[in-house]
């Protein structure tokens, strides 16, 4: 299975864009501002519970979440973060990097975030429960997509 985030609507508080799995939109996320600088350590431009994870290709699983006391999606081997999550959530304030799912979108907002998450969450399940692995690609768009 196939998650594409496209960063679409970046500001100073937030970075909101669109989930796609397999190709089909899913919903809205929202994550920390975008502070990556391409070809710099992650440590020269990362701020602590406040920045978007590297753009970039990641393995998804699910296993549990200490933090939220259930089964999650848990973002695998990002450079610099760990405990990056897919899950439930309005606004920055609500992620520490993670990627917040939604059916309605705002400036720096998401929202109808747990029916979001509901939805996408059997979905992966499944996927898992047919021997697939998970990938997600961050990044955003080239000019013209």
């Amino acid at each position: 299975m196939e998650l594409l985030a496209r960063r679409l609507w970046p500001s100073q508080y937030a970075t909101v864009g669109v989930l796609y799995l397999d190709g089909e939109m899913e919903c809205f996320i929202l994550e920390d501002v975008v502070r990556e600088v391409k070809g710099a350590a992650v440590e020269t431009w990362k701020i602590q519970d406040q920045t978007a994870i590297p753009e970039g290709r990641y393995r998804v699983v699910i296993d549990h979440s200490s933090h939220f006391g259930c089964d999650m999606p848990h973002v695998l081997d990002v450079p610099g973060f760990e405990g990056i999550r897919i899950h439930w959530g309005n606004k920055a304030a609500d992620t520490d990097g993670c990627l917040l799912v939604g059916d309605i979108r705002q400036t720096d907002w998401v929202g109808d975030s747990r029916k979001a998450y509901l939805r996408l969450f059997p979905k992966l399940q499944e996927a898992i429960a047919r021997n697939e692995e998970i990938w997600l690609t961050v990044r955003v768009p080239l000019p013209g997509e």
